[in-house]
C-alpha cells in the first residue's frame, strides 16, 4: 500500500510486525522536484509500542496478514480472558495485562468487540469507542443542587470509577466514551 493512500486506523506490515496507524503528518515540499514526505506514528499491535514511519509518497509499505473477527467474553480467570469467536466457535485467550486498556469495560452482555486476528494468532482485542454501563454505586444528589453542573464519583457495574451529572442515581445506565473513559450521557 502506498504512502499517499495509507489512512488512520490502517494496519500494514512494518519491520516485521503489524502496525496500526494513529496518525499522519504531511510534509509538502517547498522546491520543484523534491517529494512529499508522510509521517506516521503508528502502534505495534503486538507489543504496543509506539513507532514512526517516514515514507515518500510513492514509497509503499505491505498490507498485514491481519483480520478483524466478532467475538464475545466468555469469562475471565486469574490470569486471562476468554473470547469465543461469534463465526467459528474457536476460542481465543488473552493474557489480562494485554488487555488492561479496556478490561474496565468488558461485560459480557457487550456487543462490537472485535479480535485482532494477526497470522492466525489472536494479539489483542477492539471495542466500540462508546458502551453502556449500569451505575452500582453512587451518593445520592442533593435537592435543588440540579441546577448546577457539579458532578460526583459514580462507581459502573465493571468497577470502573467516572464522574458523573449530581442528578444521577443507583441503578441508571449510562454511556461511556472507551476511549477517554469519561461519561458522556444517559442511556
Amino acid at each position: 500500500m502506498q504512502a499517499k493512500e495509507i489512512k488512520n486506523g490502517t494496519i500494514v506490515e512494518f519491520e516485521g510486525a503489524p502496525v496500526m496507524i494513529e496518525s499522519i503528518k504531511v510534509n509538502s515540499p517547498s522546491a520543484r522536484g523534491a517529494a512529499t514526505v508522510y509521517k506516521f506514528r503508528a502502534r505495534n499491535i503486538v507489543t504496543r509500542q509506539k513507532v514512526d514511519i517516514s515514507l515518500k509518497g510513492t514509497e509503499s509499505l505491505p498490507d498485514a496478514d491481519f483480520e478483524n473477527r466478532d467475538v464475545k467474553l466468555m469469562y475471565a480467570d486469574a490470569t486471562h480472558l476468554h473470547f469465543l469467536d461469534q463465526g467459528d466457535f474457536q476460542q481465543y485467550s488473552l493474557l489480562l495485562e494485554d488487555v488492561e486498556n479496556e478490561r474496565p469495560f468488558l461485560t459480557e452482555s457487550l456487543e462490537g468487540v472485535q479480535a485482532m486476528i494477526y497470522n492466525g494468532e489472536c494479539v489483542g482485542i477492539k471495542i466500540p469507542n462508546t458502551i453502556e454501563l449500569q451505575v452500582t454505586k453512587c451518593d445520592p444528589g442533593v435537592k435543588g443542587n440540579s441546577a448546577t453542573s457539579r458532578t460526583k464519583p459514580a462507581v459502573l457495574e465493571t468497577g470502573l470509577e467516572v464522574q458523573v451529572p449530581e442528578y444521577l442515581k443507583e441503578g441508571e445506565r449510562v454511556k461511556v466514551d472507551t476511549r477517554t473513559g469519561e461519561y458522556l450521557s444517559r442511556a
